[in-house]
């Protein structure tokens, strides 16, 4: 049978591929990557330089896709119809790529950012191939470390305080107010930097981008003075790079005087 490895390969640095990361990449026979075009070709680049990094020469090879694209335009209630379809349109892929590109008795595995099981669709869309029927396969899931833990180590800070929960969101939430009996709110895809909003309150901001690369970015400190620096360096990385992956770590300080 097929057999698929979902791996999860950290924010960028190829040392952050944990051991079991590793022998999940040499046991491997063919690679997909869903390629996200010219702009993002850089991501498609740091894939393959881990390969080269951590997997003997000539014992594999690199099957690449063309990533549909999502419609960003879509508001509140269309947004997920929209992840929906982008999603059904993936799994079209994947299902060719693992009928047409993998012999019955090897290994495939897809490259995935970070984590698999945090803000991530592999796993679904697997899911929805194998019930299609049409393909037959097994697959397993290798942990990789997130953006989430990349960003509080490289802050030296920790996710919640004690005795307190720790929430993580999307910028789209965090728009529509602050998660109440939460004080530590982690945040993710903020393509319009919601963070804006609680500017006057008193908060902590931990704010990094391109997390584990050479072009990483860390700001830290009361959300007042550091806001204004973030939206800076955020335009500015955005423009020479043509996008921008951030995360960032809000924390409330209710008890502070």
């Amino acid at each position: 049978m097929r057999t698929i490895h979902v791996i999860g390969i950290g924010a960028g640095d190829p040392d952050q591929l944990t051991l079991q990361a590793v022998r999940a990449l040499r046991d491997t026979d063919v690679f997909f990557v869903l390629d996200k075009g010219e702009v993002k070709s850089d991501l498609t680049q740091v894939r393959r330089d881990m390969l080269t990094t951590h997997v003997p020469e000539g014992t594999y090879r690199v099957v690449e896709a063309r990533d549909p694209e999502r419609d960003r335009t879509a508001g509140d209630s269309a947004y997920s119809p929209a992840v929906g379809d982008w999603r059904s349109a993936r799994a079209d892929i994947y299902e060719r790529l693992i009928a047409e590109e993998l012999g019955e008795a090897e290994t495939g595995a897809f490259l995935v950012w970070g984590d698999p099981a945090l803000y991530d669709s592999t796993i679904g869309i697997l899911e929805e191939v194998r019930q299609r029927g049409t393909v037959d396969f097994a697959y397993d899931v290798v942990p990789g470390i997130s953006s989430v833990s990349a960003l509080v180590a490289r802050h030296r800070t920790g996710l919640n305080r004690v005795a307190r929960p720790v929430q993580i969101t999307t910028g789209r939430r965090l728009a529509e107010g602050f998660p109440p009996g939460v004080d530590d709110v982690v945040v993710m895809l903020d393509a319009h930097q919601a963070f804006r909003r609680y500017a006057d309150e008193d908060m902590d901001i931990y704010w990094g981008a391109y997390i584990g690369t050479p072009d990483e970015i860390l700001v830290a400190g009361p959300l007042a003075e550091a806001a204004p620096r973030i939206e800076r360096l955020r335009a500015e990385a955005r423009e020479r790079k043509g996008w921008i992956m951030d995360t960032y770590l809000l924390r409330r300080n209710p008890e502070r005087p």
